[in-house]
């Protein structure tokens, strides 16, 4: 099945480069079958550097040569993408779009009652850990389905979701890388601090947010579970965890996601 789609990314930047990564190494789809349009030089240039993935500068022709197409572009640009593809486009494209905030209704008033699927990645899908959701209108087939998963899943794991909870993925996942550095550059700091070398602390505090994560994924427990297992009566992590409620860390979070999807909303208005 993957054999024989050929990919064409509108926009040649991190994402797109993540994603075509992930699609010729793990997704199986040849490199020859994928194509990038982008307006600048520059972009175009790198994302072949990084892919060995031949690009034009020309969205129309990227549009004719393929039969999947993803928009990869920022969600202030993409009215006027959606407006030079429209005529273009057929009933035998499938177009994915991962501007973050669009909706498929306004993907379809743009492109008429075609195969779409809206897409929230993350930027950890650069190094194959991305946490991802997608949702698509009724047109897509199961096909085209089966065919998004395996795409996703070879930049890390994904999930189908209804569109309403879109934004609350934006919020989480969408922009929580941010919020995981945060932490981790506060953790290292608090480690420089106490007196550790920056490259320890720092590789210190990196190491343990994986850690952790992989124990919550791999596990399958409840994190609230595996936090009680580390904390001991009276113990040195109980103490840290009074400090983090006293300074509103949980609350803080909550504000965070909910800050991030709000202002996914209004970006689909």
């Amino acid at each position: 099945m993957t054999e024989t789609r050929h990919i064409g990314f509108i926009g040649a930047g991190q994402m797109a480069t993540a994603l075509a990564q992930g699609f010729v190494g793990k997704a199986g789809i040849p490199a020859e079958n994928i194509l990038a349009a982008d307006a600048f030089e520059a972009s175009r240039e790198l994302f072949t550097q990084k892919t060995g993935i031949a690009t034009v500068e020309d969205n129309i022709t990227l549009v004719k040569a393929s039969n999947v197409v993803v928009l990869a572009v920022k969600p202030q640009v993409l009215p006027h993408v959606l407006e030079e593809i429209a005529p273009t486009l057929t009933d035998d494209h499938l177009v994915l779009s991962i501007a973050a905030g669009i909706t498929l209704e306004k993907l379809t008033a743009a492109l008429g009652e075609r195969r779409l699927v809206r897409v929230m990645p993350n930027t950890p899908c650069l190094v194959g850990e991305g946490a991802i959701a997608f949702c698509m209108t009724d047109h897509v087939t199961e096909d085209d389905f089966e065919l998004v998963k395996t795409l996703l899943k070879s930049v890390g794991r994904c999930f189908h979701v209804n569109e309403k909870v879109m934004d609350a993925v934006t919020g989480l996942s969408g922009s929580g890388p941010a919020y995981a550095y945060l932490i981790i550059e506060a953790l290292s700091d608090a480690g420089v601090m106490q007196g550790l070398p920056r490259n320890v602390a720092t590789t210190l505090a990196a190491q343990t947010m994986l850690g952790a994560a992989r124990m919550v994924l791999e596990t399958g427990e409840h994190p609230g579970l595996l936090k009680d297992r580390v904390t001991s009566p009276a113990g040195t992590t109980i103490a840290g965890m009074e400090q983090l409620e006293k300074h509103g860390v949980r609350g803080a979070l909550y504000a965070a996601v909910k800050a991030a999807a709000d202002r996914s909303r209004e970006l689909g208005k």
